[in-house]
């Protein structure tokens, strides 16, 4: 893969890995510059706390998408420490906000590499991963907006349709045929292992909270502007879930923009007009990206650490051998005879 080769020469060379996370950088910060006009304003007319709520709510929703990704590579056969598992996960995240798919997926194979992750194991992971978030999602946006409301059920009829579906693709030995038949095709050797039942269902579970936690994050922007309360939180979640889905299956758009925003608003429409819905999609899209960056900023610094304690135990390693090499005599002269 041309993305991956790229993305090793980034990791042999310190300047041209500087440039690589200027520029994905810089596309992040143009994605923030480009809602903040709008954002701003609507930011002008929402309370503090309910903002500062809903970026929590975004972080810790990120945090259990982790968990899920953490797990599934774990029920593969590559259990990973928290911290290297944050370092993979969060820092190729940024990859998304460049235009295409492609450099989020490399990155997380090379991030991956580092700690021993096959490469065929850790591309399973990220498509069962992607699987299982796309699954959970649409069918908590078909049961959410079909009890929302009647029109909504007949508007979304596709999304429970494909429920069912999505549920029969999950079943541990029909994902496994499915996942092996792609490598049969990509000319690759079948994996090692297959995905488990628990692991999949412990995935499901920490995925299905992630959702609840984004759909609350929109919740309270949405209670904020419109002042209606419980009884849209139902509504906040299907909607989100089913715009994040729209925004991933549009991969030519960078981190999902546009496609997510325009699908939230439509999905907000039996509960906000028009403009307090494009409060709700312009703050939620600032909001997630700074979540994006404030766990990419979490897995440098671990990256950093964790190269630093890597120096260190070398050198100690180092030290003791140079240490003992003086204290010992020459392996030569101490297994030459002694003369007589």
């Amino acid at each position: 893969m041309y993305a991956c080769r790229v993305l090793h020469r980034l990791r042999t060379s310190p300047w041209l890995r500087a440039g690589f996370v200027a520029v994905v950088a810089a596309f992040c910060i143009y994605g923030l510059v480009a809602e903040w006009p709008d954002a701003e304003a609507a930011i002008d007319g929402l309370d503090w706390y309910p903002v500062v709520g809903a970026g929590l709510a975004a972080v810790a929703g990120s945090g259990c998408m982790l968990l899920a990704w953490r797990t599934l590579l774990a029920d593969l056969g590559s259990p990973l420490p928290m911290r290297a598992a944050t370092r993979v996960m969060s820092v190729s995240q940024l990859g998304k906000y460049l235009p295409g798919a492609v450099w989020a997926v490399a990155a997380q194979l090379e991030l991956a590499s580092d700690y021993q992750v096959p490469r065929r194991r850790c591309a399973a992971t990220l498509v069962t991963s992607l699987a299982v978030t796309l699954s959970v999602g649409l069918v908590m946006a078909s049961v959410a907006l079909s009890l929302t409301s009647s029109a909504a059920a007949e508007d979304y009829w596709w999304a429970l349709a494909l429920a069912p579906l999505i549920l029969i693709g999950l079943f541990p030995p029909v994902l496994g045929r499915i996942m092996n038949c792609v490598l049969t095709l990509a000319r690759r050797p079948p994996l090692e292992r297959r995905p488990t039942g628990p692991g999949l269902a412990k995935a499901a579970a920490w995925t299905a909270l992630g959702w609840l936690l984004w759909g609350a994050q929109a919740w309270l922007l949405l209670r904020d502007v419109t002042g209606k309360g419980f009884n849209v939180l139902l509504l906040s979640v299907g909607a989100y879930a089913l715009a994040w889905s729209a925004g991933t299956v549009v991969v030519i758009f960078p981190g999902g923009i546009g496609p997510r925003e325009l699908a939230l608003i439509a999905a907000l429409a039996p509960a906000a007009p028009r403009g307090p819905a494009l409060v709700v999609a312009v703050v939620s899209r600032v909001l997630m990206t700074g979540s994006d960056l404030a766990w990419a900023g979490a897995g440098l610094v671990i990256g950093r650490l964790l190269t630093r304690s890597l120096a260190q135990a070398q050198h100690i390693d180092a030290h003791l051998a140079s240490r003992d090499r003086l204290a010992d005599p020459d392996p030569v002269l101490r297994a030459a005879p002694l003369p007589d």
